[in-house]
């Protein structure tokens, strides 16, 4: 018997939409280094486009045998580059490519264009940290180009560390979290106003490296127990372990030396005492009637029963203040 059944049509071909690769990468990592994903990407592609000529990771692209068009086309230019299965690789601005990835949801949102695949790669990732370096990048814009700013010495700014630090206490008392970061990130900026300031000194100049870099070597020099052969297994002997390293460092003829006397009152009684306790000194306080020597009585009794008379007296005073506002009707 002979079969008269039709043959079944071939299936329609589905036309290869090919692929777009944006690749992203964070200005605040060193140009060349990139992840091996996004290396694959590029050696790979068919194309590779950059609409930014001026793009710092180029030199390093094209150091490494990869040819980079400095191109910006369209949503739809892009799609029909991609025709036939190409690969494109689309190195971003620092912006992102906003107008081209709008443009490639709206082509897709149509229902009219068969689109490519659409791959978002991150080439390279910030660090801890790293947003630090916009902080550095941006002080340095505004020491140059703002009249208030580059006008500013250190004497000038020391009242605004004073008060920075102030309403960073402030906050930790409050616990507003929101205001915590407020304000630390108030205090950092004076570290860095500062550290600007200091490279233009034409004697002894240094840069936030060099204010990082020495902050670094002294806590490694003083947590040994972190990063030497040193143990230690309570905060007392972490604290055993810092005093020791800092005098050797410092080498003071006094266990006052080094303390700020511009601080307030309590506070400076309450360290003096802490540095005469910790020196198993036996100094007996002045035989003086009158309202400081009273407070300085207080703020040595304070410290020695681990009572910080500053945070103290705040609170108290917080206390008053309420006590105030309740008595106006408030």
């Amino acid at each position: 018997m002979v079969n008269t059944t039709s043959p079944e049509p071939p299936a329609p071909t589905v036309p290869d939409t090919g692929r777009i690769i944006l690749l992203t990468t964070s200005h605040r990592v060193a140009p060349g280094l990139l992840s091996w994903p996004a290396w694959q990407a590029l050696r790979s592609a068919d194309r590779v486009l950059c609409a930014d000529g001026a793009h710092p990771q180029l030199p390093y692209l094209r150091e490494a045998g990869t040819a980079v068009d400095e191109a910006a086309p369209t949503a739809q230019e892009l799609v029909d580059a991609c025709a036939g299965g190409r690969t494109v690789v689309v190195v971003a601005t620092g912006e992102g490519e906003p107008a081209l990835t709008d443009g490639l949801a709206r082509l897709a949102g149509s229902g009219r264009v068969a689109m490519p695949d659409l791959e978002l790669l991150p080439a390279s990732y910030d660090l801890p940290g790293a947003r630090l370096l916009d902080l550095v990048q941006v002080m340095d814009r505004i020491r140059a180009e703002c009249p208030w700013s580059s006008r500013k010495t250190h004497e000038g700014l020391a009242k605004y560390a004073i008060e920075e630090a102030y309403e960073l206490v402030e906050a930790i008392e409050d616990g507003d979290r929101d205001d915590l970061r407020e304000e630390l990130g108030d205090v950092l900026l004076q570290v860095v106003f500062h550290a600007r300031i200091a490279e233009e000194d034409p004697e002894a100049p240094f840069s936030i490296d060099d204010v990082a870099g020495g902050i670094v070597a002294k806590l490694i020099r003083r947590h040994p127990h972190v990063f030497g052969d040193e143990t230690a297994s309570t905060p007392e002997e972490v604290k055993e372990h810092w005093l020791r390293t800092k005098a050797a460092e410092k080498r003071r003829d006094s266990v006052t030396d080094g303390i700020p006397l511009g601080q307030p009152g309590l506070a400076l009684a309450a360290k003096l005492s802490s540095r005469v306790r910790t020196a198993g000194l036996e100094v007996p306080l002045p035989k003086v009637e009158g309202i400081g020597y009273d407070l300085l009585a207080l703020a040595v009794r304070a410290e020695a029963e681990g009572v910080d008379p500053e945070a103290a007296l705040r609170a108290a005073g917080r206390a008053y203040r309420d006590a105030i506002r309740e008595t106006e009707g408030h």
